[in-house]
């Protein structure tokens, strides 16, 4: 039950060409002559390690951002849940003026409560606000493969596209996505 047409890529018939490029680099490069010229193996070490250190530079903004988003939307349920916690009489039970006049262990469970349960809403809100942030500014384009290292040469990802972090030079308006 063999294909005939599905016989023709077997490894056997590959070309022996295919089998002795020693490694090309493992990306689009066009516009790039080949072949390309390979850095010594310091320099190599030394490229490497600058695109680490630029990489971990982005990942700590990332997340740098992704925690003030999250802190500025899920402030309202960090309060709430705060003051709950504090007026309950076995939780932390302080002395607090509003905490004996206005709130007993009734009102601070339902406090409690209301901010747990308006935190799942706001969690999805957050996300969806990071991620629409993320994807309007190109900031995973902003990081590059340490491949980049190996060869002289190599183009970065985001100099043709109009500047760091790939933002392009004209924003397509037209595309829109529902998160």
């Amino acid at each position: 039950m063999s294909d005939p047409e599905m016989d023709d890529y077997d490894a056997d018939n590959l070309p022996d060409a295919w089998g002795r490029i020693p490694g090309l680099p493992p990306y689009n490069m066009e516009d790039q002559l080949l072949p390309m010229e390979r850095r010594s193996p310091c320099g190599c070490v030394a490229w490497a390690c600058l695109v680490a250190m630029m990489n971990v530079v982005v990942f700590l903004l990332n997340v740098l951002l992704l925690a003030t988003i999250f802190l500025v939307v899920l402030l309202p349920t960090i309060v709430v849940a705060y003051f709950g916690f504090q007026c309950h009489s076995r939780v932390l039970h302080s002395t607090a003026s509003y905490c004996q006049t206005i709130l007993d262990d009734n009102s601070s469970s339902a406090l409690i409560i209301l901010g747990f349960v308006m935190m799942s809403p706001l969690i999805v809100v957050a996300m969806a606000v990071y991620c629409g942030l993320v994807r309007r500014l190109h900031l995973f384009l902003c990081f590059q493969p340490c491949a980049r290292a190996v060869y002289k040469g190599v183009k970065w990802r985001w100099s043709e596209d109009g500047g760091p972090c790939g933002c392009p030079r004209a924003w397509n308006h037209q595309v829109k996505a529902w998160v």
